[in-house]
């Protein structure tokens, strides 16, 4: 590896071990083996290295690996089974990828204090719109409509960080994917009874 992927990785290891706000350029690079001119020669800056690690991290963990369940046809694209389906994936690796959503709403808190990462991860933040979509449709990202994105997306996106801060705050009493789904069931049959459909 280069320079540039040395510092990605030892910064990721850092901000599992230590969050954005306690992590030094000095730590990434005594984890990196890098030098210290090299984060603002390869990244701008410490804090965009660091949002770069950060988005490395979310992406490690895939939302569109496979779902149980769906190749025989019993959880079909669009329905409620696939919802739940997609959604009991994800929280079943919730515990495993708890840093990482830890580091989430860390950022949240310092995220005003850090300018170039805050531009990093609102343009991923975007990315991970459309990244959300194909496991609950078998679309393929790069063909999504924009209008999907922008809708479905949003939706799906706005699911998980409510879930994620529930999750985080006391898994025990966490929205089950079961609870999820029957919620929509619910919201969805109400909104056809008073279209009179």
């Amino acid at each position: 590896m280069g320079h540039r992927e040395d510092l990605l990785e030892g910064a990721q290891r850092c901000l599992l071990a230590k969050g954005f706000a306690r992590t030094t350029a000095r730590d990434v690079v005594k984890e990196s083996g890098a030098n210290l001119a090299s984060i603002g020669y390869h990244y701008g800056s410490k804090d965009a290295l660091l949002a770069q690690a950060y988005v490395a991290l979310i992406e490690k963990m895939d939302m569109r690996a496979p779902v149980a369940g769906t190749s025989d046809g019993a959880t079909a694209p669009g329905s409620l089974e696939r919802f739940r389906a997609v959604w009991a994936k994800v929280l079943d690796d919730f515990p495993e990828s708890r840093a990482v959503w830890l580091l989430s709403f860390e950022f949240l808190l310092v995220g005003d204090r850090m300018p170039q990462a805050r531009e990093v991860l609102v343009a991923a933040q975007a990315q991970g719109r459309s990244g959300l979509v194909p496991p609950f449709t078998d679309l393929l990202e790069e063909s999504l409509p924009q209008d999907v994105v922008e809708s479905e997306g949003r939706f799906y996106q706005t699911v998980l960080n409510g879930l994620m801060l529930q999750w985080l705050f006391d898994p025990g009493s966490a929205t089950t994917a079961d609870q999820l789904t029957e919620g929509l069931r619910r919201v969805l049959d109400g909104a056809r009874k008073a279209e009179g459909g």
